[in-house]
Order: structure tokens, then sequence, then C-alpha cells
């Protein structure tokens, strides 16, 4: 529990990084002052931004009596710590540091807590100090504090979403205009919403961090980013969203946390969803996440994901609640606690998540083969929900009649929910099949309860 704040004076805050979020951020305590402390209840001041330069330009002009390069000083001074270096250091010790002296900490570094977020909620228990991370997943929407509060009387069973925007973007483009993946990620680093180096997007690792934040919060459980099966979308072609279209569906990539009578699943992969689903009408750069609750039963919470505005909103909502805290001495518990239940939830390995597949594959064009096929899905406990015989579809993503009498015949199978070993070891089964010529792509299907 955090004590009632005693010391005279305004609440200090110290600021860690002043990139594209914290410059919004700064601007927000310096220009919005009298709002922001009329909002917390009492007297607020920026004391200080640490940077790595002081002469860098910055999206607003931080004052430079603001600005310095001793964050360890800057943090031992302040009562409250908001944190946007990014990265695991030096931003894991200087935030473990101000824990551990029962500094507050308001911080959108995903990837340090996905990595270290129990060691810090640990320090934050042992100390009474006051850790919060909305802006860490789904930038302005608010989704953590309904999670942590709001249905802190509920069982949460699942958590899905859209939690990148950068990943969204580029699938979106690739289903409403036609795009190839390379020409989408082009144009989404053209608008802001990719970086140069987009790696921690397109290969999932991104939402991997915040789908560990989530199931951490949802079932009161130390994981991290290692208890997260983990796929990209760099493997998603034009044909597949072509096909996907074709039968009803577009492709997200989903992060996924659900909890069974044996543990939790996290994963993130890309998902074929149903066109009627709410997750598949969240176009461009916006993020969605929908909850399961066994009273409240479906909710879906939306915005805008990204961006220095966006994500400032986000960390300002956690300091003034902080500070208010702060000021008032509440009892209310304020750091992330991973370990409330009586019994913490195992992860367990993709292998037990049950769910469906879509598989296209490419097969000899002769009598029997579908029945070969169906054969080798009994085989393996998997049961067809559809299938279709498209034309061939060649790389480009067009269909060529001509060179389809060459390859083959294309099949595309859905299967029915299944358990994910099962429907990993008939994919295996398939490709080893004389009939198949090869296995295009394998994706998981995601549908409407």
């Amino acid at each position: 529990m955090s004590a009632a704040r005693t010391t005279a004076g305004p609440l200090k805050i110290g600021l860690l990084g002043a990139g594209n979020v914290g410059s919004q951020v700064a601007r927000t305590l310096v220009e919005e002052r009298e709002l922001i402390s009329s909002r917390v209840g009492a007297p607020i001041k920026l004391v200080g931004v640490a940077v790595r330069d002081v002469e860098a330009p910055r999206d607003w002009k931080i004052p430079g009596e603001l600005l310095t390069t001793d964050a360890e000083a800057l943090v031992d001074e302040a009562d409250l710590i908001i944190e946007l270096m990014g990265g695991l250091e030096p931003a894991g010790t200087l935030v473990e540091r101000a824990l551990r002296a029962g500094t507050a900490v308001v911080t959108g570094n995903k990837a340090l807590l996905a990595i270290q977020g129990g060691k810090l909620s640990q320090a934050a228990a042992e100390s009474g100090a006051l850790l919060r991370f909305e802006a860490a997943v789904g930038g302005a929407i608010p989704i953590l504090r309904p999670i942590q509060e709001s249905l802190s009387g509920d069982r949460i069973t699942k958590v899905m979403g859209i939690v990148n925007g950068t990943t969204n973007y580029i699938l979106d483009q690739m289903d409403s205009t036609g795009a190839a993946f390379y020409d989408a990620l082009a144009e989404a680093q053209r608008l802001g919403y990719a970086e140069s180096d987009p790696t921690a997007d397109v290969e999932g690792h991104d939402a991997a961090a915040k789908a560990a934040i989530l199931g951490a919060l949802a079932f009161h459980s130390p994981f991290d980013i290692h208890d997260v099966y983990c796929e990209g979308i760099t493997s998603v072609t034009s044909a597949d969203i072509e096909a996907a279209a074709a039968s009803g569906y577009v492709i997200k990539l989903l992060a996924i946390v659900e909890k069974n009578d044996d543990g939790a699943i996290l994963r993130v992969h890309p998902t074929l969803l149903p066109r009627t689903h709410p997750l598949a009408s969240v176009r461009g750069a916006f993020n969605a996440v929908f909850v399961v609750a066994e009273n409240a039963g479906e909710l879906m919470f939306y915005g805008q994901g990204a961006g220095g505005l966006p994500t400032s909103s986000a960390i300002m909502g956690d300091v003034v609640s902080v500070a208010r805290r702060l000021h008032g001495g509440s009892d209310h518990p304020g750091t992330t606690d991973t370990n409330g239940d009586s019994q913490t939830v195992r992860a367990l390995p993709v292998d037990d998540a049950r769910t469906q597949y879509y598989i296209d594959m490419e097969v000899a064009d002769r009598e029997g083969v579908i029945a070969e096929v169906a054969r080798v899905l009994a085989d393996h406990h998997v049961s067809i929900e559809s299938m279709r015989q498209p034309g061939s579809v060649s790389t480009d993503g067009e269909v060529d009649t001509e060179s389809a009498r060459e390859r083959g015949a294309v099949v595309q199978v859905v299967t029915h929910l299944a358990k994910e070993k099962d429907l990993s070891d008939t994919v295996a089964t398939l490709r080893a099949l004389d009939v198949v010529k090869s296995v295009n792509s394998v994706l998981r299907v995601e549908v409407e309860q």
C-alpha cells in the first residue's frame, strides 16, 4: 500500500526519454500544468527530463532548464517517474531503482514489461510503490485498467485483439487495395506507421510482448514473452488474402490469450476471421481488443493504437490516476499484482490450443485425390468444415489456367475445431503424400462462438 503523500510543495515528476511520445508528455505537463493539477487535486511539477543528448531536435522544444543527462539523479529526486526511454537498458535498471525506493512509475515500455514485468511487480509490491503501464498495450485504448479494475470481480476467460497498428495497416491494404506485402509495408513506413526496421512488428514480436502483458493481468499470473507462441505476417501472400476473401474471411494478426481447465495458452499469429466478426472491421492502423468474461460476456475496446498523441493520452491517464493516489493515500492496489490469485495459472504449449486450420495445397489432378486428403484428416481426428477447388493461383496471385494443368489442382480446406497438435500432424502427413505437390499456406481460423 502506498502511504499518503505528506511532503510540502508540488508533486515532483521526472520524465525519462523525450522521443515522439516523451515530447508530447513533456508538452502536456508544462503547458497544461494547471489543468492536470486541478484533476489531480494537488499541484504537480515536471522537474526534469532525462535524455542522451540535450541538443537533439525534438517534436516539442523542451525548456533547456528541464533537460538533463543524469537520469539516476532525476529518479532519486522525483515522486513519480515516467519512463519512455524504451528498450531493456538502462530503462530496466532505472525503473527498478525508482520502485525499490518507493517511487511511483508510469511506463509504456512493453518490451521491458514482457521480460522483466514479474521482477518489477515484485519490487513495487515490496516497497509499496505504484506501477502503471496502460500505454504499453493499445496506445490510447483504455484496456489494462478495465481488466485490472473494472473486471476484477469477474473471471476473464479469453482476450483476443489486434494490438499492432503496423501489421493491421499492411494486412488491411493487402485486403482492400490488392497491394503486395512489401508495397503495403513501404506505404506504412512512408506514413510513419512502421519503423525503418519493421522486424519487431511484422515478425509479431511487438504483439507477443503485449500478449504477455494482457495474459498476466487477465489471469493474474507472471507470464512473460517466452510463454507466447509467435508467428509474424511476412509469409502472408496476396493469394492468401484473395482466397480468404473468396471464402468470406479477412486475415488479421491476432494476439490471443485463453484459459482452460489446465492453464492458459498465449499465442500471436495471422488468423482468418469471418467478415462478420467485430474485429474483422478494424481498419488501417487502429487497434481493438475483444474480452470475454464469465459474467460481463463479450466486450470490445477500439481506438488508435500508435502515435505520439494517442500514446501520450494513455500515459497521462496513468499519471493523473497515480498522482491522485499519491496525494490522497488511497488503499486501492496500485501495483501490477500478477500473483493475486490463490492459484497461479500455468502457461501451456501451443500444441494444447484448440483451433481451426485453413490449408491451401496443390494436388495431382486425378481421380481419388480428394478422398486420400480426406482420409489423412480423418486419421488424425480432424474433420472438414469446408473445401474449395478454385482456379490455380500463381505466385503473383493471378489465376493461370494453362499452368494449372501442368502443376495440378488447387484445394483449400477449412477444418473443424481440433487440437493444434492434431492439426499440425495432419499438415505434416499431407506434405509427405505423393499426391500433394505442395502445401502453400497454413493459417489458423477464429470463428464467432
